[in-house]
């Protein structure tokens, strides 16, 4: 089994490394980032080299890669970035937790990054460089499409469709059979009850802040 090479060098490469090496089997032999972006040339004790360069002492036919990039720029960063490493033909590891709760006919594809209490329930279909963060809830017969970052405590009920490059925010509610369009951005607390077209954006606000303030409280 090929060892790996990490594209980035910021919290979400640190964890890809830490899952890597601590719940797959799996080894991380360097990180690697653009040219532009080389501050060091080493990181967490691995070698860090370009990315423009990475074919020449890291190899496709020899190693794999997983790019380690979050949501920026509505997934296009980290969409980007595994592209360009497919181009080069470097093959895109998955991590799924051993800690997920996942069923053997789970289809994914590659470059996902599935953590720990994921509970994803049977005849659910997910696609490329799909990131799902901790703790949520994917019903049945649910289709996540390519490029969505899905962050904590989300409830994706049975029969959803999540567009690609979408961005679905934390405690974020589907109701069942709803589908979202491509490019959509679901705010922290959103609760979705219909279809949403492309490019929709839902941004709940949060709970305000009372004008007395605590020290004034009698009991709490």
């Amino acid at each position: 089994m090929n060892e790996v090479v990490i594209f980035g060098t910021g919290e979400i490469a640190v964890l890809a490394d830490f899952y890597l090496t601590h719940d797959s089997s799996r080894r991380v032999a360097a990180f690697t980032v653009d040219a532009a972006f080389m501050k060091q040339r080493t990181y967490l004790d691995k070698p860090v080299v370009s990315f423009e360069e990475l074919a020449a002492s890291y190899p496709p036919d020899t190693y794999d890669l997983f790019v380690a990039v979050s949501y920026g720029k509505l997934n296009g960063t980290r969409t980007a970035k595994a592209s360009a490493a497919r181009a080069m033909g470097y093959h895109l590891v998955s991590y799924v937790s051993s800690r997920a709760t996942v069923f053997p006919d789970l289809t994914h594809g590659d470059n996902c990054f599935i953590l720990e209490n994921n509970v994803i329930q049977p005849y659910v279909k997910i696609g490329n460089n799909v990131t799902l963060w901790s703790g949520n809830h994917i019903g049945h017969h649910s289709t996540i499409k390519d490029n969505v970052f899905m962050a904590s405590h989300v409830v994706v009920s049975g029969g959803v469709t999540v567009g690609e490059a979408s961005f679905v925010g934390v405690n974020v509610t589907l109701r069942d059979h709803v589908s979202i369009g491509d490019h959509c951005v679901l705010g922290a607390g959103a609760l979705v009850l219909e279809n949403l077209p492309p490019g929709s954006v839902l941004a709940p606000r949060g709970t305000e802040i009372s004008r007395v303030p605590s020290s004034r409280l009698r009991r709490i």
